[in-house]
């Protein structure tokens, strides 16, 4: 699966993002001062890579990371002068697009040549309607869905980067790459790890995890200003891993940097998103985290150990886009007494004359009251908030129908309940969501290699 590195008896990895709209100064933090020999960009959710498509069939040079220009020219005047290789699955729904990019910024900020890789085969629109798999939400085949499917993209596995980096890539790009197989991938080419070796895999899997969702490692999403305070936040340094070749790991973070790594920040991170810690299904992969423990072994230094794995799975799950018609929302704030009622009113005019005056049907008309226990959905007992925000939501199948949303909000001005203020409102198209499973033999993959001369 990869080559036997004989440099050194760690490979360290750095977290450079957790998500799309992550910071760029803890990346470049890193780049600049963290030696790292990896640094790693988690850039997709589901819906990102369906949105991605959407923008591409509009711009067919679009598609990818909005972010990854400014990231890249970030840090890759470091990582070039540090010998650091980038990887990164912010290719989103056009890698080679995105790749031609990085080669262009590379060609102006890095220290020297440059190979870009951009890895494909994810997009597996064609594939999936061959195949008419069974789309998991509704039970149904997918040739049964009336609504267009405008994406499908796979979860590909830590093969489809060795390959890259097989080629002397510094840079590899790709799309809907699962998250934990970014970090899996330079630790099974470095250390030289067989695709059969399931428990090694299982253990580097619980490394990537760990150090996918970045500042979630050191405190983000973690921080309670009473139960769990957090030092720094706005100054939140990103974790790195020193990874041994048995796949155990010490994480930490820069000195000087915010937040905090702790046992606890770690079991927290270990058990996001896993709905099972015995079978963690990756592409690579059945990762078995019940083993797992975690040691304080330095102020923000913590060791892990323990991860396994098993066999991985003989199909690859594939995220579907529909084109799911458009949204239309508005928002705005009534203050003092009787606040709610206020809003109640408010919130009454609006679904009245959504449904008589612009014919909306009254259920894809949703009415919450931001303030008064609206993220409770009506567990949590009636208050009486001095100031509540009004958001209704419609979905509809025209942009015109479902523009009328936040138009009746916004009116509310001059034709509602007294003293209402703030008024905003948006109308979006929607993207339905929705899984199914392929046969991985349905998903080959490439690579796309630029070179960048310096």
């Amino acid at each position: 699966m990869g080559r036997v590195s004989t440099a050194r008896s760690t490979l360290r990895l750095g977290a450079g993002a957790g998500f799309s709209g992550d910071r760029i100064d803890p990346a470049r933090d890193l780049a600049e001062r963290g030696e790292l020999d990896y640094l790693i960009f988690e850039c997709l959710g589901e819906r990102t890579v369906a949105t991605g498509q959407a923008r591409r069939l509009i711009d067919s040079n679009a598609g990818f990371d909005p972010l990854l220009d400014k990231r890249m020219r970030a840090v890759l005047p470091h990582t070039t002068a540090n010998g650091t290789t980038v990887v990164t699955n912010a290719g989103a729904a056009n890698p080679v697009a995105a790749a031609e990019l990085v080669a262009r910024t590379a060609a102006e900020v890095a220290a020297g040549p440059v190979r870009v890789a951009a890895v494909t085969g994810d997009d597996v629109l064609e594939q999936v309607r061959r195949h008419n798999p069974v789309v998991w939400e509704t039970g149904r085949h997918l040739s049964e869905h009336a609504e267009e499917l405008v994406s499908a993209n796979a979860y590909i596995g830590a093969g489809a980067v060795i390959s890259a980096l097989e080629l002397g890539a510094n840079v590899v790009i790709t799309g809907r790459l699962a998250d934990p197989s970014l970090y899996l991938a330079p630790l099974a080419f470095e250390f030289g790890w067989q695709a059969s070796d399931y428990a090694t895999l299982g253990a580097g899997t619980a490394v990537g995890h760990l150090l996918e969702c970045a500042g979630q490692l050191t405190g983000g999403y973690y921080a309670d200003p009473v139960t769990k305070p957090v030092p720094n936040l706005a100054y939140l340094g990103f974790p790195f891993a020193d990874v041994r070749a048995d796949g155990s790991a010490v994480f930490g973070k820069l000195d000087g940097s915010g937040g905090t790594l702790t046992t606890r920040t770690c079991a927290e991170q270990l058990l996001y998103e896993v709905g099972d810690p015995v079978a963690y299904l990756t592409p690579d992969v059945t990762a078995d985290f019940t083993g797992v423990s975690f040691s304080q072994v330095a102020t923000d230094r913590v060791a892990v150990e323990g991860a396994t794995g098993g066999i991985r799975p003989d199909e690859l799950k594939v995220t579907l886009g529909f084109r799911g018609g458009w949204l239309g929302e508005g928002q705005i704030s009534y203050a003092g007494p009787r606040a709610l009622q206020r809003a109640e009113l408010a919130g009454d005019i609006v679904r009245q004359r959504l449904r008589e005056v612009h014919g909306l049907a009254a259920e894809n008309i949703f009415v919450e009251f931001i303030g008064a226990g609206a993220a409770f959905r009506g567990l949590d007992a009636r208050s009486d908030p001095h100031e509540v925000r009004l958001r209704v939501t419609a979905q509809a199948a025209s942009f015109d129908a479902a523009d009328a949303v936040g138009w009746e909000v916004e009116a509310l001005y001059t034709n509602g309940p007294a003293a209402g203020g703030g008024a905003r409102r948006s109308t979006t198209e929607v993207l339905s969501i929705r899984s199914c499973l392929i046969p991985r033999h349905l998903v080959p993959t490439d690579v796309h290699l630029l070179e960048v001369t310096k």
